[in-house]
Formats: C-alpha cells, structure tokens, sequence
C-alpha cells in the first residue's frame, strides 16, 4: 500500500507539468460563430493537440474547460498587413493611445502603463494616433504629461513631437534641443525627434527588444489578433552596404537582416503568445536587385512553422516612385519573386500606382502564371471597378487596410469597401500599424461599417459594408494571401486552434450599437490550442 501510494505522489507533479504545455481545451454554453461557409453558429468548441476537434470528440486527460456563460467567440483574427516587428523593436516600453478620446484618456493610459514598467525607465509613443481623434485636438503639454508620469521619461511624436520633464532631462543631456512647452522641433545634425530616436536606440538592449516584442503580442493579443502578417521596415534605397541599413532614421527603418532577431530568439524559447507570417521588403534601385536576390536565394516561401513562418515578398520589391510610372527594375524585381514561387503584396496609395502595379501583374503573369501564388495590391484608398476587374481576371487579390480611419476625409476616405466586395476579386483586411494606422481591429471595423473616423465625421460614404463582411475579412477571407487557408481563419475540425472570445456581442447591434463596436475587446483568447490572454476571471 506505502509503495502505491508514493508511486501516486511521485506521479502527480508529472502530470501537472505534462498538463501546463496541455493543447487541448473545451469551451462549452458559448455562441461560437465559426465562420465557415454556412456561417455555422455552435454552442461548443473542443481543441485538441493545438487544433480544432469534431464536437463529441473524446476529451483527454489534461484537457481544459471553460464555460463561457453565454459569450460571443470568433476565430482568432488575422491582421494581412501590419509591422509588428518594428513595434516589438521601438526603444522605450511603449505604449498605444490609439484608443484614447481626450488628453484626460492618454494620461489614464500612461498612468496605467507606469504601473507595468520600472520607475525611471523611458516609455515611449511613436505613432498610432492622429490628435483628430482628441476632444482637444491637441498633443499634451509637458505639464499634463508631468501629472500623468511624474516618474518615468516620456516621449510621444505623431503631429510632433513632445516630451514631459524627465525627458526634457535626458534628450538635453545628449545634446538635443527641447523648447520650455516640452516640444522637440530642432532642425540640422543632431536634432529634432531623429536625433531624440537614435539617442533612446543607442541605450535599448537585446533584452529590451524581446521584452518590447513580448509587449507587442500582449497588446494584440488581447483584442483577438492571432496572427500578424509583418510587411517589414523600410530600408536605405541604393545602400551599397545594406548592412549600414541599421543607422536607417525613421522610426520605419531598421537593419533588414537583423530585425527579426528578437522574433527568433523568442521563438526558440517557446514564449511566442501571436503566429508571425513574414513578407520580406526591398527597396533595390540597382537594376538587377540585389537585396531582392539574396533574400530568395537564401530563403524558401514556407519555411517555417505553423508559429513563425516566410511566407512572401513585400510591401515592396523595389524602390517605389511612380512619379514617371513604374520603377525602371520593377518588373524585373516581380519576374524574379514569381519565378521563385513566393507570395507578393504591393503598396499603393493612388489609382495611378493601382493600374501601374495591375499592368505589371499583367506582364508577369504572361511568363509565370500567378493565380497560384497569391500576389494582392495593399491599402487602395483609390482602387476602382475596372482595375479590380483586370486583377481578378488574373487571379490576385487587394489587402484593405483602414489606415484613414485616423486621417481620413470626406475626399480621402477610401479603401472602396462595398466596390470591392461587390466585384467578387479575393480581398481581406489589415491595419498597416503601427505608426500610421491602430492596430486595434475593432476600430477598424468600425470604420468599415460606419464609414466613420477617428473624429466621428463621416468620410467613407456608400462603401460601408456589414458586421459579418467585415468580420470575415479579418478571418475567413484572410488565410489565402498565406497559403494557409486550410489552417487558419474558421472554427472548423483540422484548423489551427486559434479564438478569442469576445467582451461584447458583436453580431447583436442592439447589444453592440456602432458606438461601442470600438471598445470591443478579448476577455480570453487562445492560440494553437493555449490560452494565452485571460481577462475572463
């Protein structure tokens, strides 16, 4: 009896610690909108080893569950265009407003963030919001900064730049001219927000990038998102060393071959909470691409797993100005991402630059057929109907990304929503975030459905589309710019087991008036089968 009963002891911390990498949970008295084909609604979702499981399956032994008591879930949502390794990589701990309504709300949210970061250390907001969207329609003054953060240096830029007190302290300590108000505005060598930028560069650790970048996945992670779709940094066009691309200046720009370091190093350490698909940017001037070149000749689309992977080419392939139509290496660089096989996705801000891309789709397409590779065209506030009709006679596809929800106006409020849509082409949703547009998708739903800005003026009139539309361009329409359309994106046996379920219900406007679709959030989402955001308890 002595021996079974120490065989039984012995095995209890066993199990245990085989059930904490458990992948395996029930979510039970739930409305869980699959959003499959059929729009399937269940009361039950069961995820077994990391995927979805057919209902009824039998349960294992380390298998979690959770009742829901009613709540709303969805697929984890997917973001086909943003730059979540350049947020993980900001110097500082940073910190997102993109939600904040007043400077009363920015300085609620700065208190907040000081509670989670060391006294003294810098926290930083760079970008993400439009002063628009403040009742003051004004940045904060230095005092108002003072109050909120009387114990850590802060500096936010977006429509300036501003610093409180003890940033004021530290940016002149290295020579950087700050104005009494707290306004950083120097011009020449080795001032204004450049100079500010590379001076909290040069004391951001290794260590203080993977913690930004864990950061980073916490934030989106608790509004849904579970798989970022990252477009890269802007590089130094016609660098002849792109290594020396590391003293880029803007706060888009990093060093093309090492941004991805903290990325991988979490990765192998297992702390990866948000899938990462990475599309690779280049900005050759040279004729014959060389960046592009290296990339692919020391690279394969797919490689990877089902946590991190590359995936595509893009938001460039060359350095883009249309200023005189397409870049003279332009369908030199495209001929060569098609011949390799890989997925491609394009910038384009005008209709001028959507034709020039579609003509150049064209051409390739004449050599090596891309209806298989998934090629799309981002952003398009300007797109129109026979330009969406040439790409989808050739097989590809245009990424929304509702960036002017923070800028836009009555004459620039696009994408054209309901025009694409209605034109059949394949098209799915992203943010272009983080430091133009928010990363939250529940304000950029909002936008989609209302046609409303960050101001709450009306700038996307007759391109609104519905809740279920919007929804599912965040999930089920977006795993095919992946080749992974079979993995991710619906609630259905065999798919990755990513969902988020939902502090609100959505599809219920009587619930969930247009208004408040903006404060929609995650009280718990899951990813591979973890629960890796708990707000339920």
């Amino acid at each position: 009896m002595r021996s079974l009963i120490l065989a039984a002891l012995l095995a209890a911390p066993v199990f245990a610690q085989d059930c904490a990498t458990s992948r395996d949970l029930r979510l039970t008295n739930g409305k869980i909108h699959t959003m499959d084909k059929k729009d399937t609604i269940l009361t039950e979702a069961i995820i077994q080893d990391g995927k979805f499981a057919p209902a009824g399956s039998k349960l294992g032994p380390c298998t979690k569950t959770i009742n829901l008591g009613g709540r709303t879930v969805v697929p984890g949502l997917i973001d086909n265009h943003n730059h979540i390794v350049l947020l993980g990589m900001r110097p500082g701990h940073d910190v997102r407003i993109e939600t904040a309504a007043s400077i009363a709300d920015v300085q609620a949210i700065l208190r907040a963030r000081a509670k989670t970061v060391p006294a003294g250390a810098f926290i930083t907001t760079l970008g993400d919001f439009n002063i628009k969207q403040f009742a003051e329609k004004r940045l904060p003054t230095i005092e108002e900064l003072d109050a909120a953060l009387p114990a850590n240096p802060y500096i936010m830029n977006g429509g300036g730049t501003v610093t409180n007190t003890l940033g004021k302290k530290f940016f002149e300590s290295k020579g950087i001219m700050v104005a009494a108000n707290g306004t950083i505005s120097g011009q020449g060598a080795g001032q204004g927000f450049t100079a500010a930028l590379h001076a909290l560069r040069d004391i951001q650790t290794f260590a203080d990038m993977k913690q930004g970048t864990i950061d980073a996945m916490q934030y989106l992670i608790s509004y849904g998102l579970t798989t970022n779709v990252d477009m890269g940094a802007f590089t130094i066009p016609g660098t002849p060393d792109m290594q020396s691309a590391a003293v880029a200046d803007g706060v888009e720009s990093l060093n093309p071959w090492t941004m991805f370091d903290a990325f991988n190093a979490l990765h192998r350490e297992g702390k990866m909470t948000t899938r990462l698909r990475i599309f690779y940017l280049s900005q050759d001037t040279a004729a014959d691409v060389p960046l592009l070149r290296e990339r692919m000749n020391n690279g394969f689309p797919g490689f990877g797993d089902d946590m991190m992977r590359n995936t595509g080419i893009g938001e460039f392939a060359a350095a883009w100005n249309t200023r005189n139509g397409a870049p003279p290496n332009y369908e030199t660089a495209l001929q060569l991402v098609a011949k390799h096989g890989w997925a491609f996705q394009q910038h384009t801000l005008s209709l001028n630059e959507d034709k020039i891309t579609t003509d150049t789709f064209e051409k390739v397409n004449a050599v090596t057929p891309i209806a298989d590779l998934r090629w799309s065209i981002g952003h398009v506030p300007k797109i129109d109907r026979p330009t969406l009709d040439r790409l989808k006679a050739i097989g590809a596809g245009v990424a929304v990304h509702g960036w002017l929800y923070l800028s836009g106006t009555p004459a620039n409020g696009g994408p054209p929503y309901r025009t694409i849509l209605d034109s059949g082409i394949h098209a799915g949703a992203g943010s272009d975030a983080a430091a133009v547009s928010v990363f939250d998708p529940w304000l950029q739903i909002y936008y989609m459905t209302t046609g409303k800005n960050a101001a709450g003026e009306m700038v996307n009139a007759g391109q609104q589309i519905t809740r279920q539309e919007a929804l599912r361009l965040y999930t089920a329409d977006n795993g095919w710019f992946l080749h992974e359309e079979d993995k991710l994106g619906t609630i259905e046996p065999g798919k990755l087991g990513d969902l988020v379920v939902l502090s609100g219900d959505y599809f219920d406007s009587k619930k969930v008036p247009d208004e408040d679709v903006k404060k929609i959030k995650s009280v718990l989402t899951a990813v591979d089968g973890k629960v890796v955001y708990d707000a339920m308890r």
